[in-house]
């Protein structure tokens, strides 16, 4: 087999593999491409994906209240104020200090309450919207509902990040190639 007939092989096959792959990840690869578009926008959707933080009166960590307070308060305020049967588990608790202000997060809703650390006033509740994308983006909505305790999201993660990495090999010899074979008949 000449030079150019193997070249021409291997362009097939890159070809099969470039168009096998991307029909059977479409899906995929479309939620995580919607997903990270939006989550890389969040910080600039006027709060729409993800809350603004709030600033409070002082960064002076002397002055705040204890975090136990700042989460009896966040707690109630969760349930006055948006729905009592929301569970009160905290995913994590983020502290601003140069802001002055406290955002504790929670597990099920994607709520957030931020709360002035020297006060302990409200000053937002949101949604984050954001952590919902970025359950879509990295499988982790997925892993939740099958209760795979993590096993599906790196299963998916490794799968997606194989292909990207395949899709950018084959795409790129699916460029290249042409022009090598043309450069190489010029020759």
């Amino acid at each position: 087999m000449g030079k150019r007939k193997k070249q021409a092989k291997v362009l097939r096959i890159f070809r099969k593999v470039h168009r096998t792959t991307g029909a059977l990840l479409f899906i995929f690869f479309f939620f995580i491409s919607i997903s990270g578009l939006l989550l890389g926008w969040k910080k600039n959707s006027n709060g729409y994906i993800l809350p603004e933080t709030q600033k409070g009166t002082t960064a002076d960590l002397k002055q705040w209240l204890p975090v136990d307070s700042l989460h009896t308060i966040a707690c109630s305020t969760l349930h006055s104020e948006v729905s009592p049967d929301l569970s009160l588990e905290i995913d994590r608790i983020d502290m601003r200090k140069e802001k002055g202000s406290v955002k504790f997060v929670f597990v099920d809703s994607f709520y957030e309450i931020q709360l002035d650390g020297a006060t302990g006033n409200v000053l937002s509740i949101g949604k984050r919207r954001s952590d919902f994308l970025e359950n879509i983006h990295d499988g982790s909505l997925v892993d939740d509902y099958l209760g795979s305790e993590g096993y599906f999201k790196l299963i998916y993660t490794s799968v997606m990040g194989i292909s990207l990495l395949i899709f950018t090999i084959t795409g790129f010899w699916l460029w290249y190639g042409p022009k090598r074979m043309r450069k190489a008949n010029k020759a």
